[in-house]
């Protein structure tokens, strides 16, 4: 079979695996052999870590005592409590009269303006009294007591951001195993390029920035319209290959729980997707010919399928980057805790394309999002 259509496609084909593998080995190789070299952790610097809750009771009552409990000498936590109308509010006035390192700060609902999650971040960070602010949610849960400690371990220098990981919690079912792969992958390409010298996201379960960084800056001013992207916005916006590090330590993790149902994980990442249009032109480049690469890579390898290519041959180029990516993401995937992905992998990652092409088609066409 010698006709152009077959040749352009088979051209393509190799065109879209040797951009994969470029990125795969160049890229996120960076982190499948990161060790982390020098640290300050004899220089405990004063850390006020803040949690953003709306509606977050259950949250608050499970998870709060083990932020408020870190083993480190100065640090308080700020909990803004967002207009809730459950018992948030109670819950944190029993916390405040057993914890003197808490500082609430409480919301009200106004009945005309009504505000996202950067204006709730921005009056928790100007409650803070430290100049090291260390973000989560109150539905994550630090992995150790000295969760805190490894991550501002890493101001030292010119670093101003901090970017940290969150995994989610294991539990039986093909849809907790594509929650925990999609962050996986998340943050090993987030990792990675931070890595490499071009950091361009962070996410707000785990993330550590400096105060003045966020003065200096104008804060989310330049892209408060938007009401998702209080991290990974903030991060594309003012980090820096001199200004961000990265900290993995399994004592520096920060637990989340998975979304039960594939509705509430769709809404999730409809909120998120919304952010990513902002991004820096480069780095949307970049990102688009990376997941571009890697669409086609599978549209093309059913075509060629189609066009009844001999079967060694396709299985040859699919094991090849099948081959690469267990071989450099196996590591990382132990460096986050979550290596028992990999017996799934090959499903995960065909299911992962399939995913993001349509959650890329609907999110289009999406106009309102909402925090909660």
């Amino acid at each position: 079979m010698t006709n152009f259509p077959f040749l352009l496609a088979f051209a393509l084909l190799q065109i879209a695996l040797i951009i994969q593998l470029y990125f795969i080995l160049v890229v996120h190789g960076r982190l499948r052999g990161y060790k982390k070299i020098d640290s300050n952790e004899d220089v405990l610097l004063p850390v006020s870590v803040i949690i953003c809750a709306r509606n977050e009771e259950v949250n608050l009552k499970e998870n709060l005592s083990f932020f408020l409990e870190q083993d480190y000498p100065y640090f308080e936590v700020v909990v803004v409590n967002d207009c809730s109308s459950d018992d948030s509010e109670f819950i944190l006035k029993k916390f405040s009269e057993q914890y003197a390192n808490l500082k609430v700060v409480t919301l009200n609902e106004h009945d005309r303006y009504k505000h996202g999650k950067k204006f709730a971040v921005t009056l928790g960070i100007k409650a803070a009294q430290h100049e090291h602010l260390l973000f989560t949610d109150a539905d994550c849960r630090p992995s150790s007591l000295n969760w805190i400690r490894h991550m501002q371990s890493n101001f030292r220098g010119n670093t101003a951001i901090v970017l940290g990981f969150s995994p989610y919690k294991r539990s039986k079912g093909f849809l907790n195993a594509f929650i925990r792969f999609e962050t996986f992958n998340t943050a090993l390409n987030y990792l990675s390029f931070s890595l490499a010298g071009n950091p361009y996201m962070g996410v707000g379960r785990n993330l550590s920035y400096t105060k003045t960084l966020f003065f200096k800056n104008k804060g989310f001013a330049s892209h408060m319209h938007i009401l998702s992207g209080d991290d990974d916005l903030f991060v594309n916006e003012n980090a820096n290959r001199m200004n961000t590090v990265i900290e993995i330590d399994p004592e520096s993790h920060t637990w989340s729980e998975p979304k039960k149902t594939w509705a509430s994980l769709w809404k999730q990442k409809i909120r998120h997707m919304g952010a990513g249009k902002a991004y820096k032109s480069k780095h949307i480049r970049v990102l688009s010919i990376q997941a571009g690469s890697s669409i086609a890579f599978y549209i093309l390898l059913g075509i060629m399928a189609v066009m009844q290519i001999h079967w060694w041959v396709l299985l040859s180029i699919y094991f090849i980057r099948l081959i690469v990516q267990v071989i450099v993401y196996f590591p990382s995937m132990r460096k986050l805790k979550c290596k028992n992905l990999i017996w799934w992998f090959p499903i995960l990652d065909l299911f992962y394309i399939f995913f993001i092409i349509v959650l890329g088609i609907v999110s289009s066409f999406k106009r309102k999002i909402q925090w909660k």
